[in-house]
């Protein structure tokens, strides 16, 4: 059956893609064993994810929701926390899973966009993490 997939354009379209993200990323034998030590609540961290991904795909929309946090900041702790020992291999199978994830679900531009952002966000935490070591 070759269904037509639509594009992200909804806060429920975001939750959906973030989810079953995490859902692969937890049982993932890399990512999930540090993913897992580090959240303590999922239901909450799957809604704040959903809003920095709504504020970050939809920031021309007006949002019930805006993102306020630090991710960069988020990041260098848990590489600390961790022995300072996430590399590019860590990244790369995050933004595999993410790609998968988004093609499985969806298509066009705001699902194009979804890999850009994610893409370029990888790359700058990546940075930022070796920079804070």
């Amino acid at each position: 059956m070759n269904s037509i997939k639509k594009d992200i354009n909804t806060r429920e379209d975001v939750f959906l893609l973030v989810s079953s993200f995490y859902k692969k990323v937890r049982a993932e034998k890399v990512l999930g064993p540090i993913f897992n030590a580090q959240i303590k609540d999922w239901d909450a961290h799957l809604e704040h994810l959903t809003t920095f991904w709504e504020t970050s795909l939809f920031f021309t929309k007006k949002l019930e929701k805006k993102y306020k946090g630090n991710p960069l900041e988020v990041h260098v702790e848990v590489d600390k926390a961790i022995n300072n020992s996430i590399t590019e291999h860590h990244f790369g199978i995050w933004l595999n899973l993410w790609a998968q994830t988004i093609n499985e679900l969806f298509e066009g531009d705001y699902a194009e966009n979804a890999k850009r952002r994610a893409r370029k966000m990888g790359t700058f935490l990546y940075l930022k993490i070796f920079e804070a070591r």
